[in-house]
C-alpha cells in the first residue's frame, strides 16, 4: 500500500516526466510502426511504458517510509525504510530545500504500524513547510496504531509480599522520575490515602498569615515520617498540587506546611481559595505520594532516592508478563515558527500520541487559578482596583503559566490533525499556543489524559496581567480560524480536575462543532478568559452543535459550556447538555449549571441548546447578550442531531477498545 497511489501518476506536474514519456513513447511508436510484426512490437512498447510509468512512480511518488524495524542510514523507500521519524522529516527538508521533483504532489512521511519511542521532542520548524499544494503529510499506515511514544518499560519485576518491585532506568543518562504509570494500557493509581473521593478528609482551618493549613490528625498520621508527600486540595473550581514540607501533630489537629514556591502563592491569593464554612462545606482533600498509602490493588509508588519503583497488582495481572510503561517526555511533539515564518501546511494523519508526564507539581507544585493555567504571582488588593468600561471593581492581580502539551503549535498555520489518538497523557493533549492560523481537528479520539484535551489561544502572555484585556498590536500572535469538528473526549482531566475537554481562551473565528465530551471532571467547554467586559480581540467564535454528557464529576462552579469576556458575534446554538454528576464534596451542591455566561461575557447568542432543564447563570455579565429558546423544549431534532455525526460515530467504539 502506497501513501500515493497509481492514480496520483496522472496528476504529476514536472516537466521532466512529462518531456521523457512523451519522448519514449513517440520512439517506440515510430519503430513499432515501421516493424514487420506490428502487433509483437506493439506489445513490447506498452510493456516499456508500464514499466517506465511505475519507476516513475516509484521515484516521483513524495513518499517516506518509516519503520519501528528501519535504519536511518536507509533511502526512505518502502522496501528500504527510515527508523525515526526526525530522520525522515530532515530528508523531506532537503527535498524542499534542492526543489527535488518529489515534492510536487506533496510529501507523504509514510510510518507503518508499531511503537516509535522518542528519546526527544519531534521538532518541525518553518524549513518544514508545505504548501496549499504541496503539504506535507505525516501518516500512519493500516487499522493498526503508529505510535509516537514517550515512555519508558519497567521490567524484571520481583515480588516483595502484596507488592512488586523493579528498578526504575535512566533516560538520557539521568535518573527517571514520573508522575503516572501504566499496566497493559490502563492508568494505574499513585499511592493515595482513599480510593473512594467521597471519603476524602476536609480542612479544618485556613491561616494565610502563617501558611499553615490545620486538618485532622487522623487523616497525616501515616504519612508523618515520608520524605515527600503531596496534599491534592479541592478549592471550588480547581484542585492544588501542594508538596508538604513539614507536620506539626497539636492534639486532634495538625498543622501542614508547604515548600515554596506554591506556599506564597497558596496563601497569597483569593480565588480560588480553600472553604471554611458553617454548613460542613470545607475543603476536602486527599494525600498522596508516600509508600506508607500503598495499600490498595492497582496502586504504586515510586521512590526516587532508592529508585525503585512498587506496584500492588490488580487481581488477574501477571507482573511477570505485564507491559508497564512510564512516561518520559512532557512533549512529543513541537510545531514551532515565528510570527514571520510561521510553519505552515502540515498534516498529522491516523497516528497515536502516547505517554506523557508532567513534572512541574514534582518540582514546584501547581496552584492553578482556572482551566489549569497555573499562577506563577497573586494576590489581593486592597484597595479594590476602580476599572473603566463598568467592568466591576477587582480585587486581585494574578500571572499565569500554561502546562505541557503532548503536541503543541506555536506559529503554525494550516497545522491539522485527522483521524489521530491522544491518548495516556500526563496534562493537556493538544495545544494550539499562539500565532495560530487555521487547521482542523476532525475524527480524533482524546482519552486518559490528565489535564486538557484541547486548548486554543492565549491564556495572557507570561507578563500579562490576565485580568487586563488582551488586544495585541500584531493580531498575527492570535489563534483564530481554528475548526474542532467530529472529536471524541471522555476521561480527560483524570488528573487536574479543573481542566476541560476543550479550552478556549483568546481566540477569533473558532469553531467547535459536532464534538462529544463524556467524563470530565469540570465543565465540557471553555470559550473566553479575561473577566472584562472589554472589547478585546476576541470575537466571530461558534460552539455549535456538541453533546456534553456526565460532567462535572469532581468540581462545581460548572457547566456543560461556559464562556468568559465580550466576544462580539459569538454564537452557542443547538447544542446538547445533560448528566451532571454530583460529588458530594462539592464546595456548593447547587453551584452548577447547563449553560453559563461568567464574568463578562458580552454580545453572545445563546440559541436553541437543548438541555434538561433551565438551570443557566448570567453572572456579572456586560452587554449585548442574547439568550433565546434554551432548554427541555427546544426541538427533540436539535438533541438528536447534536455531537458526532454518524461518520465518526466508531470514535465511540474505538475509545472502548
Amino acid at each position: 500500500m502506497h501513501c500515493i497511489g497509481f492514480g496520483s501518476l496522472a496528476n504529476l506536474s514536472n516537466r521532466f516526466v512529462k518531456v521523457i514519456t512523451k519522448s519514449v513513447f513517440f520512439r517506440l511508436l515510430f519503430i513499432t510502426m515501421n516493424s514487420k510484426n506490428m502487433k509483437y512490437q506493439l506489445s513490447i512498447c506498452i510493456g516499456i511504458l508500464l514499466g517506465l510509468f511505475s519507476s516513475l512512480s516509484s521515484a516521483f511518488a513524495g513518499e517516506i517510509w518509516v519503520s519501528p524495524h528501519g535504519n536511518d542510514l536507509n533511502t526512505g523507500t518502502r522496501q528500504a525504510p527510515v527508523l525515526t521519524l526526525t530522520q525522515a522529516l530532515k530528508q523531506a527538508r532537503e527535498w524542499r530545500r534542492l526543489s527535488d521533483p518529489a515534492i510536487a504532489d506533496g510529501i507523504h512521511i509514510c510510518l507503518e504500524n508499531g511503537a516509535y519511542p522518542l528519546s526527544e521532542p519531534i521538532f518541525l520548524r518553518p524549513e518544514d513547510s508545505g504548501t496549499a499544494d504541496s503539504p506535507t503529510i505525516i501518516r500512519g499506515m493500516g487499522e493498526e496504531a503508529s505510535v509516537l511514544h514517550g515512555g519508558m518499560s519497567i521490567t524484571r519485576w520481583k515480588k516483595q509480599g502484596k507488592l512488586w518491585v523493579a528498578d526504575v532506568p535512566e533516560f538520557n543518562g539521568y535518573p527517571l522520575d514520573f508522575r503516572q504509570l501504566w499496566i497493559n494500557g490502563k492508568k494505574a493509581i499513585r499511592a493515595r490515602d482513599v480510593s473512594d473521593f467521597e471519603k476524602m478528609y476536609r480542612i479544618l482551618s485556613n491561616d494565610p498569615v502563617n501558611e499553615i493549613l490545620w486538618v485532622p490528625t487522623a487523616a497525616v498520621k501515616k504519612i508523618l515520617k515520608a520524605p515527600r508527600p503531596e496534599m491534592v486540595l479541592h478549592e471550588m473550581w480547581c484542585v492544588a498540587y501542594l508538596r508538604i514540607k513539614s507536620i506539626e501533630v497539636h492534639g486532634d489537629s495538625a498543622a501542614v506546611r508547604f515548600h515554596q514556591p506554591e506556599s506564597r502563592i497558596q496563601f497569597a491569593h483569593p480565588w480560588p481559595r480553600p472553604m471554611v464554612t458553617t454548613d460542613g462545606h470545607n475543603s476536602a482533600f486527599y494525600l498522596t505520594n508516600a509508600k506508607e498509602l500503598l495499600d490498595e490493588p492497582g496502586e504504586w509508588f515510586h521512590d526516587i532516592y532508592s529508585r525503585k519503583v512498587y506496584y500492588y497488582p490488580r487481581s488477574g495481572e501477571d507482573m511477570s508478563r505485564a507491559e508497564v510503561i512510564v512516561p518520559a517526555l512532557e512533549t512529543l511533539v513541537r510545531v514551532e515558527g515565528t510570527l514571520d515564518r510561521p510553519v505552515e501546511n502540515i498534516r498529522f494523519d491516523n497516528l497515536t500520541f502516547g505517554y506523557t508526564t508532567w513534572m512541574r507539581p514534582s518540582l514546584k507544585g501547581h496552584v492553578p487559578l482556572q482551566a489549569g493555567m497555573y499562577l506563577t504571582d497573586a494576590y489581593k488588593l486592597r484597595p479594590q482596583m476602580i476599572r473603566d468600561y463598568r467592568n466591576h471593581k477587582l480585587d486581585n492581580q494574578g500571572w499565569l503559566g500554561r502546562p505541557a502539551a503532548a503536541v503543541q503549535i506555536h506559529a503554525g498555520h494550516f497545522i491539522d490533525f485527522l483521524d489521530c489518538s491522544f491518548e495516556h497523557l500526563g496534562s493537556t493533549a493538544l495545544d494550539y499556543k499562539m500565532g495560530t492560523y487555521g487547521g482542523k481537528v476532525e475524527g480524533c479520539l482524546f482519552r486518559d489524559i490528565a489535564g486538557n484535551g484541547l486548548v486554543a489561544g492565549s491564556f495572557s502572555p507570561a507578563g500579562h496581567e490576565t485580568h487586563y484585556p488582551y488586544d495585541p498590536a500584531d493580531r498575527r500572535e492570535l489563534c483564530t480560524h481554528l475548526q474542532v469538528m467530529n472529536n471524541y473526549f471522555t476521561d480527560v482531566t483524570n488528573e487536574d480536575w479543573g481542566c476541560l475537554a476543550i479550552c478556549a481562551g483568546y481566540v477569533a473565528d473558532i469553531n467547535i462543532e459536532h464534538n462529544e465530551i463524556c467524563e470530565v471532571s469540570y465543565s465540557g467547554i471553555s470559550l473566553g478568559w479575561g473577566w472584562t467586559q472589554t472589547v478585546n480581540c476576541m470575537r466571530n467564535n461558534r460552539v455549535h452543535a456538541n453533546l456534553i454528557h456526565h460532567y462535572a464529576k469532581h468540581m462545581y462552579d460548572v457547566a456543560g459550556i461556559y464562556t468568559l469576556g465580550a466576544q462580539p458575534k459569538s454564537y452557542l446554538t443547538e447544542n446538547c447538555v445533560h448528566s451532571i454528576y454530583s460529588p458530594g464534596y462539592a464546595h456548593d451542591p447547587n453551584h452548577w449549571f447547563y449553560l453559563y455566561t461568567d464574568e463578562g461575557s458580552s454580545f453572545i447568542t445563546v440559541k436553541d441548546n437543548w438541555t434538561e432543564s433551565e438551570k443557566f447563570l448570567q453572572n456579572a455579565n456586560g452587554p449585548g447578550n442574547v439568550w433565546e429558546n434554551n432548554g427541555p423544549m427546544v426541538s427533540d431534532s436539535i438533541r438528536r442531531n447534536a455531537g458526532l455525526t454518524e461518520k465518526y460515530k466508531y470514535l465511540i467504539k474505538k475509545a472502548d477498545r
